[in-house]
């Protein structure tokens, strides 16, 4: 007996409720607000998953940089973090640094040999190295946040599009209302109801969005400044080991 009562009593009253009273305009509100917030999901799913598969694989490659005794073993051994931000930079660099020194890339069974015998490249040269980490650290830096304007249009458009849909639809009540010459209270509840199901849904939108995005925000610049550190520790490793001085350096 309660069952079938609770069914009703619900059905009757809440979201489901101001959803079957709501204008055309308000369900189209929504329709757009449920587009966005599933956009916006996607956005931060995807981006979270990104963010923990590039801190593991750039773990790995810190701890296997700082262990092996020559900065390019991981470039010659061909060894790769695909999912790391960090092994692009150090990928760029390598590519540079290898291009002044032996005016190739290519990495061979003559490699070793080559950089064995190959001359320490100047200052201007070891520049033109930075220049390509600062380069790609600027564009990981991109990468990373790619797509976040979807979590700001959100944050910011959702609670407006939202409260668009309630003038609306308090608007179109308030019209009814007059045509009918009816001001009672019975006949404005469902169109008022209605109308506040927009502004309801922008928030329910918006407030994840708001938190993603903060989160997400304070991340990748915690991790943009992890990759310009990395790149200034590279080039240290570089200029200690490649850049010409006058004194002589093992390799």
């Amino acid at each position: 007996m309660l069952m079938p009562c609770a069914v009703n009593f619900f059905a009757d009253v809440g979201i489901v409720y101001a959803f079957e009273h709501s204008n055309l305009a308000g369900k189209a509100v929504i329709l757009l607000l449920v587009l966005g917030s599933i956009f916006s999901w996607s956005v931060m799913v995807s981006k979270i998953v990104m963010i923990r598969r590039a801190k593991k694989e750039t773990r790995k490659l810190l701890r296997r940089f700082r262990t092996a005794r020559k900065p390019l073993a991981i470039y010659q051994n061909k060894e790769a973090y695909p999912d790391s931000p960090a092994y692009a930079v150090y990928l760029a660099g390598c590519k540079e640094l290898t291009f002044h020194l032996m005016g190739t890339t290519e990495i061979d069974d003559t490699f070793s040999q080559r950089l064995i015998e190959s001359e320490r490249i100047s200052p201007v040269a070891m520049n033109a190295v930075r220049s390509a980490l600062e380069r790609e650290v600027g564009e990981q830096a991109l990468k990373m946040e790619d797509r976040m304007t979807v979590l700001a249009t959100a944050v910011s458009g959702a609670p407006f599009l939202g409260l668009l849909g309630t003038v609306w639809g308090v608007m179109d009540t308030f019209s009814a209302i007059a045509a009918s010459n009816s001001a009672s209270l019975t006949t404005m509840a469902p169109g008022v109801s209605g109308a506040l199901i927009t502004t309801v849904t922008g928030l329910l939108v918006a407030i994840p969005a708001m938190f993603g995005y903060n989160f997400l925000v304070v991340t990748i610049r915690g991790m943009t400044v992890e990759l310009d550190n990395f790149a200034g520790e590279l080039a240290s490793s570089f200029d200690h080991r490649y850049l010409d001085t006058g004194s002589p350096t093992p390799r």
